[in-house]
């Protein structure tokens, strides 16, 4: 398998008011995180997710005694912001994101509606509004929109990124650039979650 070559991104119109639950991570310009594929184990390691500068922007930690599948999403400095849990017996896969005391704050699951694969659903604090995200494209082939379900693309997938600093990239390793105002931690962790899906199916 070899490279692919990405057509260049759509520019990201800045969202407002702002979409996310974590008002320190509203993108203040389009910023590129660096995922891998299949990073997210469930009972894998510990790792970060950075942007194309190298700075971390969360940091996600399993926990050692766990009978619920869940992980921990921090900031760089050990904040909690969310819990992951894989939502065992669920018809759809299923990941929550919730709060230390584990009130549910959003829910990925999959889609069976024509057009895309996954979604992601919960209230803005900025509006106190359901918002619901859909993954439209090839995520895992290289080009693939997170938009608000009759609304704008906030977030962009593909092989490729423009403008790079420094060439860390080889097979496993996808960008997500994402529009001024949206969370970038609450973007991280769906696709994260996205990844987890595909590749539980594909393996």
């Amino acid at each position: 398998m070899g490279f692919f070559t990405a057509s260049a991104p759509a520019q990201l119109h800045p969202v407002s008011p702002p979409l996310g639950l974590h008002p320190n991570y509203f993108a203040k310009q389009p910023t590129t995180l660096v995922l891998r594929e299949k990073v997210f184990s469930w009972s894998g390691d510990d790792f970060s997710v950075k942007d194309t500068n190298g700075f971390t922007v969360v940091k996600c930690h399993g926990q050692a005694i766990s009978f619920r599948d869940r992980k921990v999403i921090n900031d760089p400095n050990g904040n909690f912001l969310f819990g992951l849990r894989n939502k065992l017996l669920s018809i759809h896969k299923t990941f929550i994101g919730e709060t230390q005391d584990e009130r549910e704050l959003f829910r990925i699951k999959k889609r069976m509606s024509f057009g895309s694969k996954m979604e992601a659903t919960f209230t803005n604090p900025a509006t106190n509004q359901p918002i619901t995200l859909l993954l439209k494209g090839d995520f895992w082939g290289g080009s693939a929109d997170i938009s608000v379900e009759n609304g704008p693309v906030v977030a962009q997938i593909s092989r490729q990124v423009f403008n790079m600093r420094e060439v860390f990239t080889d097979q496993q390793t996808y960008f997500v650039t994402v529009a001024p105002g949206v969370d970038l931690a609450l973007i991280a962790a769906i696709c994260i979650c996205f990844d987890e899906a595909k590749n539980e199916n594909s393996g």
